[in-house]
C-alpha cells in the first residue's frame, strides 16, 4: 500500500527571521537558493537607480525598498544610510520586525561541503544564534555545543553555561575576502576542497611563469571568537540576534560620498564586538560556507580602500581600548557613547570620523523612530514599498 507523501518540514524560526540582501540587479541567483529561502521573508534593499525594475524569481515573499523608499521614509535621518556600498543592507534591519537577521549577498550561491552535499546556510547559521558562546574561555575541539562535540578536560565547569550568542559569521568557499592590495599579489588564490593544480599564467600562455592557486580545506568547524578580540567582519555571510543586537549593527556612513568604501562591514563588526563584549554577549565564526562566484576588480577596490588602509592602523588600536560606561546597559546607550569616543578620538585621525559619529547618533534616531512601541512599518507605514508573497 503506497503511503502519502510527507508533508514539507517547517524550517527553523520560519516566522521569526527575516533574510535582507542588498543588490544592483536582478536576483536570480535566488533560484538556487530557493529549497533553502521560499518559506522565510525577503527584505530586498536595492541599490543605485531607484528607477530601475530589479527581478526576483517567482515564489518568494518578499519587500524591495529602493533608495526613494528610504528618502521617504526616514526624512532628513535618511542621511545615515549610505549607497553604493553593501551598506545599504542596514535599512533592512531597520525595517525588519523579526527577532532574527539572515544577510547574503546576491553574487554567493549554495556551496557543497567535501562530500558533495549542499550546504544549507540558513540552517547553520540559526543553530549557531540558538547555541551559547565560549566567550571566556576556549575549547579546543571549538564549539562544544555541537553535536558530537563537548567540553574538554580542564574547561571549568562554571564556564559550560556559557552566554547568549549574538552574532553567527560564517565563510567562503572560491573567492576569499581579500583586500584589493591581496588581490593584485594572489590574482588567481581560491579557497576549495579539491586539489588544484599550477595555473599556467592567463592570456596567450606567453610565458611560463605560473601562478599556484592555494588549496584551503573545508574546515568543519565553529568556534566563539574570545572576549577582548577583534575579528575582520565580512557581511555577505552573516546572521544576527536583531532583539540582542539591535542598533549595534551598523555598517556606517561609508560609500557613495564618502572617502573610504569596503569597509562598512569591517566598521560594523569592530563597533558590534565591543558591544558585545561589554554587554556579555558571544560571536560565533567558521560555518557555514557560501560559494563566492564575483572577484571584484582589485584596481577599482584599492581606489575605495586606501584611505582605510591607513586609517585602521588608527581604529583598531582605539576599538581595542575604547571603554564603554558602566551604567551604559542598553545597546543604544553603549552606542551613544561608542559615538562619542569615535567623534573625540578618531577625529583627530580625519575629519571624516567627526561626520561619521554624528551619522552613528542619526541611524540611533532613526531606529527609535521605526522602531517605537506599537509601530510596524515594514507592514503599514511603507505602502510605496513592492511587496510579494
Amino acid at each position: 500500500m503506497a503511503t502519502a507523501p510527507s508533508a514539507k518540514l517547517t524550517p527553523l524560526l520560519k516566522d521569526e527571521l527575516d533574510i535582507v540582501i542588498p543588490t544592483i540587479q536582478n536576483l536570480d541567483f535566488l533560484e538556487m537558493w530557493k529549497p533553502f529561502f521560499e518559506q522565510y521573508h525577503l527584505i530586498i534593499v536595492q541599490d543605485g537607480d531607484p528607477s530601475k525594475k530589479i527581478r526576483v524569481p517567482n515564489g518568494f515573499d518578499y519587500q524591495l525598498y529602493n533608495k526613494n523608499d528610504v528618502n521617504r521614509i526616514l526624512g532628513p535621518k535618511a542621511s545615515c544610510i549610505s549607497f553604493k556600498d553593501s551598506a545599504c543592507r542596514c535599512f533592512g534591519y531597520l525595517v525588519s520586525k523579526k527577532n532574527y537577521i539572515f544577510t547574503i549577498d546576491d553574487d554567493c550561491f549554495v556551496a557543497k561541503d567535501p562530500s558533495g552535499k549542499e550546504i544549507n546556510a540558513l540552517e547553520q547559521h540559526i543553530k549557531n544564534l540558538l547555541t551559547p558562546s565560549t566567550t571566556h574561555f576556549f575549547n579546543t575541539l571549538y564549539d562544544p555545543y555541537r553535536e558530537g562535540a563537548d567540553f574538554v578536560r580542564g574547561y571549568p565547569f562554571s564556564l559550560r553555561e556559557g552566554v547568549p550568542t549574538a552574532v553567527s559569521h560564517g565563510l567562503w568557499l572560491n573567492i576569499p575576502d581579500y583586500d584589493a592590495p591581496t588581490q593584485l599579489v594572489k590574482p588567481l588564490e581560491r579557497n576549495t576542497s579539491q586539489n588544484l593544480l599550477d595555473y599556467p599564467l592567463m592570456m596567450k600562455k606567453k610565458r611560463p611563469c605560473k601562478y599556484k592557486a592555494i588549496q584551503i580545506r573545508y574546515v568543519d568547524a565553529v568556534m566563539t571568537v574570545p572576549k577582548g578580540t577583534l575579528f575582520p567582519m565580512c557581511g555577505m555571510n552573516l546572521a544576527f540576534d536583531r532583539e540582542l543586537i539591535r542598533p549595534a549593527m551598523y555598517f556606517g556612513l561609508i560609500g557613495d560620498g564618502q572617502p573610504i568604501g569596503r569597509y562598512d562591514d569591517m566598521w560594523a563588526g569592530w563597533c558590534m564586538k565591543v558591544k558585545c563584549d561589554h554587554l556579555g554577549l558571544g560571536v560565533k565564526t567558521g560555518l557555514p560556507y557560501i560559494w563566492h562566484s564575483k572577484a571584484s576588480n582589485p584596481f577599482v577596490n584599492l581606489k575605495k580602500e586606501y584611505k582605510g588602509i591607513f586609517w585602521q592602523e588608527k581604529a583598531i588600536p582605539f576599538f581595542q581600548s575604547v571603554s564603554l560606561p558602566k551604567e551604559g546597559s542598553s545597546v543604544e546607550k553603549c552606542y551613544l557613547a561608542l559615538a562619542g569616543e569615535v567623534k573625540s578620538k578618531l577625529g583627530e585621525v580625519d575629519p571624516y570620523f567627526i561626520k561619521l559619529a554624528d551619522a552613528m547618533v542619526t541611524w540611533i534616531e532613526a531606529w527609535n523612530m521605526v522602531n517605537s512601541p506599537g509601530e510596524k512599518p515594514a507592514m503599514t507605514s511603507l505602502p510605496n514599498a513592492t511587496s510579494k508573497k
